[in-house]
Formats: structure tokens, sequence, C-alpha cells
């Protein structure tokens, strides 16, 4: 059980996020041993052992910490004018960071395969899909559009469309098939998917780029 915190102790967590990630996102999740995380962050096992449980559980940490982040990045670019094309944009941004990618697809491959920490990380990924179906809702209504669909299904389905581009890139470099694809798809999804409000004054058309 972790110690009693101390002045300390949000330090050595934040050394070792950082060792974490950067050898996650070079090496692996499963090629990066507890040792290596330590000895880049210049820290001892027992300093981990006081903080996290386990590797499973300091990635997890790991992944609350991009979801803040992430979520932080979308509701600026959610903002004004345009917010639907930009908040779209930020976020196929955000999900095509190959490294992350490749060690989050990895995780979860992990996860899948062990009930419990599939259970924890699937509460970590509601927050996301939480997150990106409040920010949905209102760049639509600025729109004067509204889904067809429940707006967690839509956040899903948005979450899971990027994803996916992202595993095409991962094996198919950067094609220029596989760059573009998104700016095609995206847009007439949204259109199948959303109708106007019941206001006259509402135009209803969804942002041809993303």
């Amino acid at each position: 059980m972790p110690k009693t915190p101390t002045k300390r102790r949000p330090v050595t967590r934040a050394a070792l996020l950082d060792s974490a990630r950067s050898l996650f996102t070079e090496r692996g999740f499963h090629a990066t041993s507890i040792s290596d995380i330590v000895e880049r962050a210049g820290l001892t096992r027992g300093a981990f052992y006081s903080n996290y449980r386990d590797k499973e559980e300091l990635f997890l940490a790991l992944y609350d910490v991009h979801t803040d982040s992430l979520l932080a990045a979308l509701r600026e670019a959610s903002v004004g004018p345009g917010s639907l094309d930009q908040l779209l944009a930020r976020f196929g941004e955000r999900a095509r960071e190959p490294q992350w990618f490749l060690a989050s697809m990895e995780f979860t491959l992990h996860a899948a395969r062990q009930p419990e920490l599939a259970a924890e990380l699937a509460e970590r990924e509601e927050r996301l899909v939480e997150g990106l179906a409040e920010l949905l809702t209102a760049a639509l209504a600025r729109l004067g559009l509204r889904p067809t669909i429940t707006v967690t299904d839509l956040s899903r389905l948005m979450i899971s469309l990027f994803e996916g581009l992202a595993a095409l890139r991962a094996s198919h470099g950067t094609h220029d098939d596989a760059r573009q694809l998104p700016q095609r798809v995206t847009p007439r999804i949204l259109q199948a998917l959303t109708e106007p409000v019941e206001d006259p004054g509402a135009d209803g058309i969804i942002p041809a780029g993303i």
C-alpha cells in the first residue's frame, strides 16, 4: 500500500510518469521494465512501489494524464466560429500521434486478456467518451444541428473512427490515401447522423474539412 502522502510525492509521481511515457512510446509497454522506468527517472524501486502497485497502475495513471490533456486541447479548439471543424481537426491530430497510439493499443490488448484490468481501462475510456460527447453537443448546436443517434454513441463512433484511421496510418505510413481519408469521410458521416434542430434559421451545413 502507498505510504502517507508527503510533499515530495507529487514530484516523484511526475518523474515516474515522465519516464514511463518516454519509455512506453520508445520501446512499448511490454519491453519496458520497472527497473528501466526508475533508472531513467533517477529513482529507486522503493519509490516506485510507494506510489504504484505495478506497471499497469502506472500506465492507467498515464492514461488519465493523456485524457486530461486531450480534453483540454479539445475544449480550447471548440471555442468560437468553426468550432466543430476545429474540434475534429484537433482530435484527429492527437489521435494520430503514432508513438502514443501504438503504446496505448498495446496496453489495450494486454488489458483485454485480464477482466479486472479491462474494466479499469474501460472506466477511463468513458471519461473521454463523455467529454467528447459534451463538446460535440455544443459544437453541433451552434450549427443548428443535433445527432440522430445518442450523442454518446456519436462520440464513441468518432473515437473508433479516428483510432481506426490511426491504425491505418501506422500500417500504411504517410500514403496519401491514408492521410486524406479523414477529410473525405468524416463530414459525410456527420451529415448522415445529424439533422437540423427545428429552427428555420439554421442552415444545417456540416463543414467540409476537419
